[in-house]
């Protein structure tokens, strides 16, 4: 099972406030789908979208890669597959980020005891 499922079984244990919580958490520490398209089709033969992503290396290497004759060609192709990449990326990304948080969450939220009286 994948980070993804894991992420929604957790989820069941938050109440609503920890639940809008999570939601601005992400929204606010995680990745737009929108401004990655944007950025990987007007920026992305330089890496714009892999800077905005967080994956410097190789967004460093599509920078210097486009500077060269040769490595322009490379880059472009390595652009269109980035098109079918980034949506995984972006959702990889997310699923991190919540995940992250529901942790803090449940690490913050107070361990009942159990309750022995229907013994």
């Amino acid at each position: 099972m994948g980070l993804s499922y894991n992420n929604w079984q957790r989820k069941s244990q938050l109440d609503t406030r920890e639940l809008m919580l999570l939601e601005s958490e992400v929204r606010a520490y995680g990745k737009d789908m929108t401004v990655a398209y944007v950025l990987w089709f007007f920026l992305g033969i330089f890496g714009a979208h892999r800077f905005y992503m967080g994956k410097t290396g190789s967004a460093i290497a599509q920078l210097i890669l486009t500077l060269t004759f040769f490595g322009s060609f490379i880059t472009a192709i390595w652009w269109f597959v980035d098109a079918f990449l980034l949506h995984t990326m972006v959702k990889e990304r997310n699923d991190y980020v919540e995940s992250s948080i529901i942790d803090q969450i449940l690490i913050q939220k107070p361990i009942s005891p159990p309750n022995y009286s229907n013994y």
